[in-house]
């Protein structure tokens, strides 16, 4: 279970337009003791500067890239890390009215391995120096000789800032921080669930291994930019790899993705495209929660959309056993992440914000081939836990010294489904089964769908439902209009065969009109 890795400092860098001060940052100057960001790469620095590097990375064997740290870093704990603030007047193209702006974390405390940032201008890069006084550091007692820090100690991630909201305030707009982790947001919305540049072996009974971004190339934006590229060199144990990112900020946050992978040894499990989310309770939890809130998650469900066309929902669960589901989806077009529920009085969270937590869909660009989509839910006792984890799994592992290359764009909004027409899930209940007595051998699943389609049917529409489940023993399912969601609501009951799993699916027609997505949910008796 991974620990939440984004809370440390404000969304918003209130950053006013009007207060630009002096630019801080004669990198021409940087001293003998920045490591060079050239090593490897010579003449004009371009995507396949960074391919290089990652291909010599792979032919070697692997170092990690964390010298010792000075005894202030090293001892800071969570709160203590968190005090720590990058100066406002420090942040880099500020004083040059730029579109976007950047400042960098420190190393320290659970962050301890160095990232190196690198700044492009005139297709050069350049090293960026660490300098104890680009930070703030609130109440921590610090250390008389911390202005001696080396300047090649380097930086632990990086935060990019833009006007998303208002022209006159730069707000946080996404950060690379911790292993390969990142996020952004979108206009209106507040951070949620994070990204990764991969996962390997995410869910075995092995150790995890969790691949770092060593090192950032922030490509300098023109003056009338509404993107910013961002290249990163990924290492691990097991593969090198180099990522490029090209960011389009506004009402939905676009991050177009393209890396190649060179694989230093096999893994068993090959994750593209991860996110990783948190999934407390819901109204689909049929155990009680001790919590004054009724739901409480980033994310409500994920969404796959076959190479067939079909589209599959499947609402997260908060389990009480670690929970792996595959879905075979040969040339995906579409998976994701999301959080539908937008109803604040389902959450009655006034700090959380739950229903301002964006969601993110997956869009392969090319033909990924045959593969499936994984998630996995591991059991949480808190929210402080992202518990939930999907990405796509080729279905043939990467020959080891080759390289290996996809793209895909991210979507990251509060509805990346906003053009869809047909029916899609709203919510998900579950509870016994029985009529006049409950009987609590029985589960009774109550599904709400809705969408422009469904809502446009007149009410005595014959529409039906096609329910079906891999063991126990279904009872007659029911349809009817549901007016207070203006669409259409499935009741069926499930007697379970003992113990036995029970995988579910269900859509609703008309004829032989499909009228909804595929609703899909995996019953345990725990």
């Amino acid at each position: 279970m991974i620990p939440r890795r984004f809370g440390l400092l404000p969304l918003c860098a209130a950053l006013s337009l009007a207060a630009l001060t002096a630019d801080p940052w004669n990198l021409a100057e940087a001293g003998p003791s920045a490591r060079s960001a050239e090593q490897g790469v010579p003449g004009h620095f371009t995507f396949a500067s960074v391919v290089r590097r990652a291909g010599d990375l792979a032919a070697a064997p692997y170092q990690p890239d964390q010298p010792a740290l000075p005894a202030f870093f090293a001892g800071l704990d969570y709160d203590q890390y968190r005090d720590i603030r990058f100066r406002r007047d420090q942040s880099i193209w500020r004083s040059e009215s730029l579109p976007f702006q950047v400042e960098l974390f420190p190393r320290g405390g659970m962050f301890k391995d160095r990232v190196t940032i690198n700044l492009i201008e005139g297709g050069k890069a350049v090293p960026v120096p660490f300098k104890s006084s680009l930070y703030n550091y609130g109440k921590n007692d610090v250390p008389a000789d911390l202005a001696n820090t080396p300047e090649d100690l380097g930086f632990a991630g990086v935060r990019l800032l833009y006007p998303l909201n208002r022209d006159d305030v730069f707000d946080e707009l996404a950060v690379f921080l911790g292993a390969s982790y990142f996020r952004a947001v979108p206009q209106g919305l507040n951070y949620g669930l994070s990204a990764r540049g991969l996962a390997i072996d995410t869910g075995l009974a092995s150790k995890e291994e969790f691949p770092n971004f060593r090192e950032f190339w922030l490509e300098k934006p023109d003056r009338d930019a509404t993107s910013i590229t961002i290249y990163a060199l990924l290492d691990s144990p097991s593969v090198a790899g180099a990522y490029r990112f090209l960011i389009t900020p506004g009402l939905e946050t676009v991050i177009d993705v393209k890396a190649q992978l060179f694989f230093r040894e096999r893994v068993k499990k090959l994750g593209l495209a991860p996110l990783t989310s948190m999934f407390f309770h819901a109204e689909d939890t049929d155990r009680f929660m001790d919590d004054f809130r009724p739901e409480v998650h980033d994310s409500d469900g994920l969404l796959i959309e076959t190479g067939t066309g079909e589209r599959i929902w499947r609402p997260l669960v908060n389990p009480k056993g670690l929970r792996i589901s595959d879905f075979r989806a040969d040339s995906a077009r579409a998976f994701g992440l999301l959080q539908r529920d937008r109803d604040f009085n389902n959450y009655q969270d006034l700090e959380a914000h739950y229903q301002k937590r964006p969601s993110a869909l997956v869009e392969p660009i090319g033909d990924w081939g045959k593969g499936v989509v994984e998630v996995v839910e591991i059991p949480s006792d808190s929210e402080r836990y992202d518990n939930i984890a999907a990405f796509w799994v080729p279905e043939r592992a990467p020959a080891i010294g080759k390289p290996f290359e996809y793209n895909y764009r991210l979507r990251i909004a509060a509805d990346p489904e906003a053009k869809l027409t047909g029916g899609r899930t709203l919510s998900t209940r579950i509870g016994a089964g029985g009529t006049v007595v409950l009987d609590s051998n029985k589960r009774k699943f109550v599904v709400d769908f809705g969408g422009p389609t469904l809502a446009s049917l007149p009410p005595e529409t014959p529409v039906e439902a096609v329910v079906t489940s891999s063991s126990g023993t279904l009872s007659k399912s029911i349809v009817q209009p549901n007016p207070e969601t203006n669409g259409w609501r499935l009741f069926f009951e499930l007697t379970p065969d003992g113990g036995v799993p029970v995988d579910l699916r269900a859509y609703l027609r008309n004829g032989n009109d499909v009228l909804s997505e595929t609703w899909s949910f995996k019953w345990i008796r725990e």
